[in-house]
C-alpha cells in the first residue's frame, strides 16, 4: 500500500490474476487513487499489465470508470475489483478476431482494415529491432508477419488504417537500429512496397509472428496461404535482383 498525506487522499496498488480465455492468468496491476472526498468523488484509476497491450489497458480503465460512476457515493473499490475479474475477457476481446469481413469493408475506406507491406534493407541490431517491431504491432493491435529470407526482410501488417499510419510514423521516427559504428540510428532504408485495403479474398492474420524462411518457395507459400499470391509476385521477386 502507498499512502499519501491527508490532503491528497490515499493511493494503493492491487495486483490481481484473472483467468483468461485460454486458461492462462492475466496479471493486472491496478492503481487506485482515492481523493479526499471519496466516495462522493470518483477514484483515479490506472491499469497496467505485461500481457495486455496499451490499448487494452486503456479499455479496461475506461470500463472501470464507467462502473465507478454507477457506485458514486458508496465505497466501490471492492466492487470494481470483482467486476474486472468477471468481465475482463469481454473487455479485452481483440476486435480483429471477431469482426466480420463484410461489416469491416462496408465501413468505408478510412476505417476499414488495411494492409501494409514494407521492405527493410538490413537490421544490424536484429534482436532489439525485432522486439521493437513486435511491441509496436502489439500496442497498435496489428497482426501479420516479420519475414526473413536470406537477405530479404519484409514486414506485412494488417489492422485499422489509423494504426497502420501510426506504425509508419514510429518506424520512420524512432531509433530502431544501430549504424556501422554502433550508434543508435533511425530507419532510413525502409521502402513501403504497398498499402492497400484488405479485400474479401485476403485471409486475416490472427496474430503477429516473426518467421524465417530458408527458401523463396517457403516465403511464396506464406503469401499464397494468406490469399496474397498477387502481392508476392508483384513485389518480392524483384527484391532478389
Amino acid at each position: 500500500f502507498l499512502y499519501f498525506p491527508e490532503t491528497h487522499g490515499i493511493s494503493f496498488r492491487i495486483q490481481i490474476g484473472v483467468k483468461e480465455l485460454l486458461d492462462t492468468d492475466v496479471l493486472l496491476n491496478l492503481l487506485f487513487h482515492l481523493p479526499v472526498n471519496y466516495p462522493s468523488a470518483l477514484p483515479d484509476i490506472s491499469v497496467n499489465s505485461d500481457q495486455l497491450t496499451r490499448a487494452q489497458c486503456m479499455d479496461v480503465k475506461e470500463k472501470l470508470l464507467e462502473q465507478a460512476k454507477k457506485h458514486l457515493s458508496e465505497p466501490m473499490v471492492h466492487d470494481l475489483i470483482l467486476w474486472v475479474q468477471q468481465h475482463l475477457k469481454d473487455v479485452i476481446k481483440q476486435p480483429a478476431a471477431v469482426c466480420n469481413e463484410k461489416t469491416t469493408l462496408s465501413k468505408g475506406t478510412e476505417d476499414g482494415i488495411w494492409m501494409l507491406l514494407l521492405h527493410l534493407d538490413h537490421m544490424r541490431a536484429k534482436a532489439k529491432y525485432v522486439k521493437t517491431v513486435e511491441k509496436w504491432a502489439s500496442d497498435l493491435r496489428l497482426t501479420g508477419r516479420l519475414m526473413f529470407m536470406g537477405k530479404i526482410i519484409l514486414i506485412l501488417l494488417q489492422g485499422d488504417r489509423s494504426s497502420i499510419k501510426e506504425y509508419l510514423i514510429l518506424q520512420k521516427t524512432s531509433k530502431v537500429d544501430v549504424d556501422s559504428s554502433g550508434k543508435k540510428c533511425k530507419e532510413k532504408m525502409m521502402r513501403v512496397l504497398c498499402e492497400i485495403e484488405v479485400q474479401s479474398q485476403h485471409k486475416r492474420f490472427q496474430m503477429f509472428e516473426v518467421k524465417e524462411y530458408s527458401a523463396l518457395e517457403e516465403l511464396q507459400k506464406e503469401f499464397e496461404t494468406a490469399g496474397l499470391a498477387t502481392l508476392f509476385s508483384e513485389f518480392v521477386p524483384s527484391l532478389l535482383k
